[in-house]
């Protein structure tokens, strides 16, 4: 009786965390075709998956065309660290750093990086989508700093590292977050074509 109250309250306290998190979607590292991108890391994404790099405050990127499957396996990572107990925020980054320019124009910056610092592993989605402007980049300066061998990340981007300086549009800042950033890092890169558009030709779309 007292396992199966135990059980319970465990899979509420999953529910609520996993709501918290702010996923897109829910996903499973076993639902992942792991055939279908022409060039994917199997080991290194099941390596990963054993949540090792949490506990050493690591980073993980992964890079990659759109539609290669880089925000399915950062959900699915993202929820098995919820299952062992970790808090975790996923965001895409033009959102976060859209937040934090306005908080700053409130003088709300040092509370808004309090709660991202505690967060045990923050989830950047879609690094190079757009452009960002000289303050949107040093927020995510402040920020990576301010996580820098503290907490762990996942970064997901369509843009190589060498790409990294236009998303930024400052190489000397490009520089310093990479610096950071791949200190303790784990890269994936993945190659392949984009999964829904193999599905829309096969629909005939």
């Amino acid at each position: 009786m007292l396992e199966s109250e135990a059980h319970v309250r465990q899979e509420r306290n999953i529910k609520v965390r996993t709501q918290l998190a702010g996923f897109p979607d829910t996903k499973r590292l076993e639902q992942f075709d792991f055939k279908f991108p022409s060039s994917i890391d199997e080991k290194k994404i099941r390596e990963l998956a054993s949540l090792r790099f949490l506990e050493r405050h690591e980073n993980a990127v992964f890079l990659g065309p759109p539609g290669v499957g880089k925000t399915h396996l950062a959900v699915s990572l993202g929820m098995e660290a919820i299952r062992h107990g970790f808090s975790v925020y996923f965001v895409s980054l033009t959102d976060l750093l859209d937040r934090l320019v306005q908080a700053q124009a409130e003088n709300r910056m040092r509370r808004k990086m309090a709660h991202l610092r505690k967060c045990r592993l923050l989830i950047l989605d879609e690094i190079g989508y757009r452009s960002l402007d000289k303050q949107a980049t040093t927020c995510l300066f402040q920020l990576i700093s301010e996580r820098y061998e503290r907490g762990s990340m996942i970064l997901t981007s369509n843009k190589s590292y060498g790409e990294w300086g236009s998303i930024f549009q400052d190489n000397v800042i490009a520089s310093a977050i990479l610096d950071r950033l791949l200190h303790h890092s784990h890269t994936v890169n993945i190659k392949g074509e984009s999964y829904r558009l193999k599905e829309k030709r096969k629909a005939g779309v």
